[in-house]
């Protein structure tokens, strides 16, 4: 079955930097958009980047852009998610999700599958 996994998250300090990684396997097309969410209690879920399949950067949220890099290795297939000068605002769970098309990346409707998520928390 299909199957995404996250990973890399945990605590960090304020102005620290963390890696998450998603990787993908049993998804019965490719390429594929890989899509990066987050959400924290009580709030909606937001979105922060996806990437397509080729390896285009197609969106970044205009909150987190210039904190935030999103690639692929095309040697494994793995997407990361990069993330800089960190602050307590960007605690949450953060999701990685995979689409059959990239027609609404920045929707979370849009895409079909879905990881349990890695919290992140960013605290002193």
């Amino acid at each position: 079955q299909v199957k995404l996994v996250e990973s890399g998250g945990g605590l960090v300090q304020p102005g620290g930097s963390l890696r998450l990684s998603c990787t993908a396997s049993g998804v019965p097309f490719n390429p594929y958009l890989i899509g990066w969410f987050r959400q924290a209690p009580g709030n909606e879920r937001e979105f922060v980047g996806a990437i397509t399949g080729t390896g285009n950067n197609l969106y970044q949220s205009d909150s987190l852009k210039g904190r935030i890099t999103i690639s692929r290795d095309s040697t494994t297939g793995t997407v990361y998610l990069e993330m800089d000068n960190l602050k307590r605002e960007d605690t949450a769970v953060y999701y990685c999700a995979a689409a059959i098309r990239d027609l609404a990346p920045t929707n979370w409707f849009a895409y079909n599958f879905w990881g349990q998520g890695t919290q992140v928390t960013v605290s002193s």
